[in-house]
């Protein structure tokens, strides 16, 4: 890969979080002679003032050779979406609570920073689940698509085809549709499968379905999914990677396709979907070495 001259810069919504780890950025692009880009929001967001290898109130440019992200899976799943299609990879340094998506810790930044302006780091090629022209903005979901019922409705009723044969019909809160990537997130909290990266298909899961038959299903990647809102009177909120973009009225339904191939994330050589696995989920569970917290026990 050759060694990137321009980098878009994106940070989550805390500047005092990443002030210094964007200092160390900095440093080593100027060292790396890269120009760093920073949008408006950015710009205002970190009070930055024009300077050498630096351009500010930059409007998204889809030429760059790598998006630095500075924040958490929420963050790096934006910077995915800015740039899916384009074969710029996303190179993240995890300032969330997970980070199941980043390519390195902040305690990695003083070694591992210089990679990301060397073009020293491999890259893993992450789907997504397409959603028709013109709705949701023409997006594509990186992670997931969920439909759910509006705060305070009525329980949905959903049915789901594939290929145009219905498959079942569920009252529940919502289903997820989900990646490989995103199989990690919205859809293993309501008991869904994990899809190892690399698989090719999609997950569909149930929030909380009224029913003792609802089960998971894998959906293969050449088909079509339809997820149809059987109800007669009650809407339903429809969200692309846990951001609302819009509904689906009685009746309504909406078809979703697997994408192979559309956002690039940078990761360490070496780096593994299990490895990863193990020690995110593994950290939670006190897998990593350290003894798990216990739970006091409730007073009689």
């Amino acid at each position: 890969m050759n060694a990137p001259r321009q980098a878009t810069v994106i940070t989550h919504r805390r500047p005092n979080e990443t002030a210094h780890a964007l200092g160390v950025l900095m440093d080593a692009a100027r060292h790396a002679g890269v120009t760093l880009r920073f949008d408006d929001a950015e710009t205002r967001k970190h009070g930055l003032q024009p300077a050498e290898g630096m351009i500010t109130n930059a409007p998204l440019q889809k030429d760059v050779e790598v998006c630095l992200v500075l924040g958490g899976d929420g963050s790096i799943l934006t910077a995915l979406r800015a740039y899916a299609g384009t074969g710029v990879p996303v190179f993240a340094v995890n300032f969330g609570h997970l980070g199941f998506l980043a390519t390195i810790e902040p305690e990695q930044l003083d070694v591992d920073s210089p990679r990301a302006f060397t073009g020293s780091f491999e890259t893993r090629a992450l789907p997504a689940i397409s959603l028709p022209e013109g709705s949701a903005e023409g997006r594509h979901a990186i992670n997931d698509v969920s439909v759910h019922r509006k705060p305070g409705g009525r329980v949905a009723q959903l049915a789901y085809a594939v290929d145009g044969e219905e498959i079942g019909r569920v009252r529940c809160d919502g289903l997820v549709v989900a990646t490989p990537a995103g199989s990690t997130g919205y859809n293993l909290a309501n008991g869904g499968p994990i899809l190892a990266w690399g698989v090719e298909g999609f997950v569909v899961s149930f929030i909380a379905p009224h029913s003792l038959t609802a089960r998971a299903l894998v959906v293969a990647p050449a088909d079509v999914l339809s997820v149809h809102n059987r109800s007669l009177e009650e809407p339903v909120d429809m969200s692309v990677d846990g951001h609302l973009a819009g509904e689906l009225g009685p009746g309504d339904s909406i078809e979703l396709r697997f994408l192979p191939a559309a956002g690039l994330l940078a990761q360490i050589p070496g780096s593994s979907f299990y490895s990863r696995l193990r020690e995110k989920f593994g950290r939670l569970a006190g897998l990593d070495g350290s003894e798990a917290r216990e739970v006091p026990e409730r007073a009689p």
